[in-house]
This record gives structure tokens, C-alpha cells and sequence, in this order.
């Protein structure tokens, strides 16, 4: 027997029931005290029995009712809650149960819908990770590629004697080492990639001088940008004994990061690449900029998220992970600053992000 059956069942005997059983008690008392009352008259007269009828009639009426209340609020409530439940195991969770009625079985209702809505969105979760990776691991692949196949190709003319002078030989172990550089790069990537995706990056925080440090930074990329024929400015107008928290290795694969972008996607030939490091209050501003490509103002919004690409044809030059600036988003809040972007289509982008001063006060209240 179904539940509705057992329901409706159950319902009507537990008003039926007690509601006969009074009928039958109160019509045998009242049947007895008016024989007694005969008797005593002398009257003989048979018991009118039509007076069962209007109370069964009452009895009925009643007995309806109470089952129309009990499918409207029970029943029907269950049925649809049934009918989810079914959808859910089947893996199918694009639906909505409505809330109907108030009472415990209109909170079982909600809680239900409540329960569906974060499966759903756990669900679609997994399903955009998935997809995430899957992309990560053809990006990587596709970029891999490139490298191997040129390091191959030196290798192979290496061996095949080429490379017959001293500058071409030259020339082929300076290609094969930034090949392989490039290679290191990506693996890096994926690596950095892999411990944010679990929240686990690892952070050595100290305290750093903000103008030795930038200082360093600004000595190394100078040269690197020199050997590619980019200009490079950089100023530092912080005071001298001004110092942040951060990990020295992680801030600097933040710079490494952007300006790997800038140098990607430098579209000129008199490219030029500037580091600006100023004081704000209690904080400390860097900027990057560069005179690029820039970005459109519609992506401009997105290029922090991971996989987003501003550029939809893929080719070697501007190949890469996707992932660079998401690691940079996630490095800087953890080093509970901010960043963001500026850019103009034809003539250059800008990174910006804010770290916070060292205060010796604030360590000692923590």
C-alpha cells in the first residue's frame, strides 16, 4: 500500500474511530435511561433509531474534511518531496522544490531546498575545476612543447656540426639555456599552481627594508630587460628605515610575474618597462608599468582570474600557463594587501598593488 493510501487510511480511522465509538456509547446510554424512562410510564414504544442518522452525517462530513486538510498539508507536501528526493539520486539537481505552508513540514521543505542548492553549487564547483585543470594541463603541454622541440633542434645541429664557428655555438647554448629556462618556468607555475589550489603555499615572512630590497630587484631586472632591448626606469622615493612583512621569495615571483607579462606581450620595438615604489601613510604603492599592447576595458575585470586569457589565439610567443597573475593576486592577499590594473588599448598597462608598512606598535598588540 502506498504511503498516501496508508495515510489517508490512518487519518480517517483515527477521527472515524473514537468518533463511532462515542456515537455508539452515548446512543446506548441515552438508549437505556430512555427505557428506564418508558418503563416507568408504562409506555412500550420502540427506540427511534433515526437519530444515528444526523450524527454519522456529522461524522462523515468531519471525517472528510480532516483527510482534504491532511492531503493538502501533508500528503501533497510529500509526494513532491518524494519526487526530489528521486531527481537528486539520479544526479539531477536542476530543479527547485517550492516552499508550501508553514510548520514543520514547510522547514523540512526549505531545509531540503537549502541542502540541493549546495550540492548543486558544489557540484558546479567541481565540474569548473575540473575543466580548470584539464585547460592547465593542455596550456602546459602546448608550452612545453615549443621549448622541447627548439632544444632538440639545437641540439640535433650541435651534433650534426652546425654550429662550425664559436659564435654559432654561442648563439645555440644561449637558445637551448633560455629554452630550458622557459621550461623551468612553467613547472614552477604548475607547482605554484598546485599548492594555491590546496591553500598551502608556503611563506618564509620577514622583515624586509623596502628600499634594499627594491633596490636588488631593480639591479637584476635592469639587466635582464637590457639583454632584451627593453628600457627599464625605476624610483624609489620611500625613506630609508621603512619596512614591510613579506616573504622575500614569494614578492619577488609577484614582480617576476608581471613583468614576465609586460616583456610578453611588448608588441613595440622600443619597449619600456618602469618599477615606481612610493609611500602612502601606512602602506607602501608599487607600480608597474609598461608600454604595451595594453588590455581592453572588458577584460580588464578578469585577467586576475585563473585560465583567463585576453588574447584567444595561442601561438609560442604568447603561449604560457594562464595562471601568472591569479599567483599574483593570491601572493599579495596573503600578504594582506591589494592589487589591481590599469590599461589603455596601444599604450601600455599598469600593476598596481599595496602592502602594508611594518609597525613594531602593531606586533606588540597582536
Amino acid at each position: 500500500m502506498k504511503f498516501k493510501s496508508k495515510f489517508t487510511l490512518y487519518s480517517f480511522l483515527s477521527v472515524l474511530l473514537p468518533s463511532v465509538l462515542t456515537a455508539v456509547v452515548y446512543l446506548v446510554v441515552d438508549y437505556l435511561r430512555e427505557m428506564s424512562f418508558r418503563k416507568q410510564l408504562g409506555m412500550d414504544e420502540v427506540y427511534d433509531f433515526r437519530i444515528i442518522i444526523p450524527i454519522i452525517a456529522v461524522i462523515l462530513i468531519t471525517v472528510s474534511v480532516s483527510t482534504m486538510l491532511v492531503n493538502h498539508f501533508w500528503i501533497k507536501p510529500v509526494n513532491k518531496l518524494n519526487e526530489a528526493i528521486k531527481l537528486v539520486s539520479q544526479g539531477d539537481l536542476d530543479f527547485t522544490v517550492e516552499e508550501t505552508g508553514r510548520g514543520e513540514m514547510g522547514r523540512m521543505i526549505s531545509n531540503f531546498e537549502d541542502m540541493r542548492k549546495r550540492l548543486k553549487e558544489s557540484l558546479d564547483e567541481r565540474l569548473r575545476d575540473e575543466k580548470e585543470s584539464r585547460e592547465l594541463i593542455s596550456n602546459i603541454s602546448h608550452d612545453l612543447k615549443t621549448p622541447i622541440t627548439a632544444i632538440k633542434g639545437y641540439v640535433e645541429g650541435i651534433m650534426d656540426g652546425v654550429a662550425d664557428s664559436p659564435e654559432k655555438m654561442d648563439k645555440y647554448l644561449r637558445t637551448i639555456y633560455n629554452k630550458a629556462n622557459d621550461m623551468t618556468h612553467l613547472i614552477n607555475e604548475l607547482t605554484v599552481y598546485s599548492q594555491i589550489d590546496t591553500n598551502r603555499i608556503p611563506y618564509n615572512f620577514h622583515r624586509l627594508n623596502v628600499v634594499d630590497y627594491f633596490n636588488d630587484c631593480a639591479d637584476e631586472l635592469g639587466l635582464e630587460l637590457e639583454e632584451k632591448g627593453i628600457s627599464f626606469e625605476y624610483t624609489n622615493d620611500v625613506s630609508s628605515d621603512v619596512l614591510i612583512i613579506s616573504d622575500p621569495e614569494q614578492l619577488r615571483r609577484v614582480i617576476n610575474n608581471i613583468i614576465g607579462n609586460s616583456v610578453k606581450y611588448m608588441d613595440r620595438e622600443n619597449g619600456k618597462i618602469s618599477i615606481a615604489v612610493t609611500d602612502i601613510s601606512d602602506s607602501v604603492r608599487v607600480e608597474i608599468a609598461d608600454n604595451g599592447r595594453g588590455i581592453a576595458k572588458e577584460d580588464l575585470p578578469n585577467i586576475f582570474d585563473r585560465f583567463y586569457r585576453t588574447d584567444a589565439s595561442r601561438n609560442s610567443s604568447q603561449g604560457g600557463s594562464g595562471i601568472g597573475l591569479s599567483i599574483v593576486k593570491k601572493i599579495i592577499e596573503d600578504h594582506s594587501g591589494y592589487i589591481w590594473a590599469t590599461s589603455e588599448e596601444g599604450k601600455g598597462t599598469t600593476m598596481h598593488f599595496v602592502l602594508r608598512k611594518y609597525s613594531k606598535r602593531e606586533e606588540e598588540e597582536v
